[in-house]
């Protein structure tokens, strides 16, 4: 199986964590540089039932990592000026290209209240108007420090983070020191390329500290799967080498224009040279999307799950005709706007206008078809749309309004600290898909739970405040004899009320006069304590381990 992975490479050449970068699939990531509290996931591997593990690589679809150095790149300090490939109007561009330094603290899942040792990565970035620097997301997720360097400079300068953008994997900084900018002039940004055009990504790569320029053209245009986002968003492939540290720099057409920002690269046995950019669509939208809301709000998604209509029996049983064409809807979010219009069933012919083949896809350019999420993505949160849907043979206009879409299993923390809340050595805390990559490292589709896993593909929220709480560990105790053996199990219920979120929990074992704490977990287990035992036993349980509260920050709001 190749493994997907994002280019920031660690600032430590180390041999033995020199390959170990930041690597995502839609539900796998791996860390971005070794830390000491990293090796305790593989420690976790054996907990909980989990599916077993594939084997055949070649059932697995490939992922994406960081390849070897080719020998392709060209060092621009080390040739002249008229050797450098692309027009020599590009070079002007290549000094707002600056080198990302940051220094991470990632949250500890298994400690909640506590974090793992900071680590340090490098990536690139570029300078755009307005005083901004763009770099992806995952070169500064759980950033404690940012700074840059600029092209030939000795001199580091503190950035502040304006924005984050999980989804598109695009992140915004700025720099208050005035000598940052003078003599910088921002990228301009170019149309979205064409099939077969050259692109020249410039970068700080693994392989020295100036900066590196691969070349290739674009080979590919479509919805991808943006690993660090675990979302869908338009992308480019191209052959140019993208390798650890790549990650953030920009990639010019041969005007010297930005076409798009390097994020991702696949190593596959049966792959060379394939790495994926960012277009300027995505670029455009997060920009404008800041700008416009003082912050970045997201890509918005239609809540449903969606079923091809290829097949001409399903297609006549859902009483469409033959000109018609679309997608059924298998499934609504519960929570989603669209819930209230739409319905299972439902045929959706159209969006804005724009048919929907039977595949799921629209016309895009000239003799090309992609997946009409495009069309959705090109919107902001908040805005309208028009779907035409087919219902019981009978054509239906609707108009509803967009919004970002929150999972019962999130794919990312965005940055927060882990909720945890702890009574009588019961740890509760949620469940997200950082927290299950800490507890069952980078293979936890396989090693976690059958029910936490089934949760995360297929469950969705019944209310938006929804949590998937979980007794996450026990700290053994006289008062938990017995109970020692709990791990990442789901809380039902409390004394016969079921359990919503983590701040219910709290307040309900906070606030309960009866005489027995009743939590009803699941694979139909129980766990009973003493009330006042359980609540005096609390305070020395959490001297002993050193923990300062019994619940996060967040909870006692």
């Amino acid at each position: 199986m190749g493994k997907s992975k994002r280019g920031r490479k660690s600032k430590t050449l180390d041999p033995s964590t020199d390959d170990d970068v930041f690597a995502v699939t839609n539900i796998e990531i791996i860390s971005p540089a070794t830390s000491p509290t990293t090796a305790n996931a593989a420690e976790s591997h054996s907990r909980g039932r989990g599916r077993p593990k594939k084997r055949l690589k070649a059932e697995r679809s490939p992922s994406f990592v960081p390849q070897a150095n080719n020998g392709g790149e060209m060092m621009l300090s080390m040739l002249p000026a008229e050797s450098v490939a692309g027009p020599q109007r590009l070079v002007p561009a290549m000094d707002a290209v600056v080198k990302v330094f940051c220094v991470h603290t990632e949250p500890n899942f298994s400690l909640p209240w506590q974090r793992k040792r900071q680590y340090s990565s490098s990536s690139s970035g570029f300078v755009i108007g307005g005083r901004r620097v763009l770099t992806n997301a995952h070169s500064v997720e759980h950033y404690t420090q940012v700074k840059l360097k600029k092209r030939g400079s000795d001199t580091k300068y503190l950035a502040t983070v304006l924005a984050i953008g999980t989804e598109c994997d695009i992140a915004m900084l700025t720099v208050n020191d005035d000598e940052f900018w003078e003599g910088v002039s921002p990228v301009e940004f170019g149309q979205l390329p064409a099939l077969q055009d050259a692109v020249t990504v410039v970068g700080y790569p693994i392989g020295g500290d100036t900066i590196s320029v691969t070349s290739g053209v674009v080979s590919r245009i479509e919805i991808l799967s943006y690993v660090h986002g675990s979302t869908e968003l338009l992308g480019l492939q191209i052959d140019a080498a993208i390798n650890s540290g790549n990650s953030g720099g920009p990639a010019f057409n041969d005007k010297g224009k930005c076409v798009g920002i390097a994020f991702q690269s696949l190593k596959h046995e049966d792959a060379e040279n394939i790495g994926y950019v960012i277009p300027t669509p995505v670029i455009t939208h997060f920009i404008q999307d800041y700008e416009k809301n003082g912050a970045y709000t997201g890509f918005p998604f239609l809540g449903i799950e969606w079923q091809k209509m290829e097949n001409p029996d399903l297609r006549k049983a859902m009483g469409m005709k033959h000109d018609q064409k679309g997608v059924r809807i298998r499934r609504i979010d519960p929570t989603a706007l669209e819930s209230k219009v739409l319905k299972p069933s439902d045929i959706i012919l159209s969006f804005d206008g724009v048919d929907i083949a039977n595949d799921g896809t629209v016309p895009f350019r000239h003799g090309e078809r992609i997946g009409f999420s495009y069309l959705i993505s090109q919107k902001y949160t908040g805005d309208g749309a028009a779907i035409k849907v087919l219902r019981s043979s009978e054509v239906l206009n609707f108009d509803i309004k967009l919004t970002t879409h929150r999972k019962l299993i999130p794919s990312h923390v965005k940055g927060r600290p882990p909720s945890y809340y702890i009574i009588a050595g019961l740890v509760f805390s949620t469940v997200s898909v950082p927290y299950l990559r800490s507890e069952y490292g980078k293979e936890y589709e396989y090693e976690a739970p059958v029910k936490l896993l089934d949760k995360l593909l297929h469950s969705m929220p019944q209310t938006p405040d929804e949590q998937l709480v979980v007794v996450s560990q026990v700290l053994v105790a006289d008062i938990n004899i017995g109970y020692e053996d709990i791990v990442n199990t789901q809380v039902l219920a409390f004394n016969g009320k079921p359990v919503k979120n983590l701040k219910s929990l709290a307040n309900m074992v906070e606030n309960c006069n009866d005489e027995f704490l009743k939590f009803d977990l699941d694979y139909d287990q129980i766990v009973v304590l003493a009330t006042k035992t359980a609540k005096a036993a609390t305070v020395d349980i959490l001297t002993t381990h050193c923990i300062p509260s019994a619940m996060s920050d967040d909870l006692k709001q």
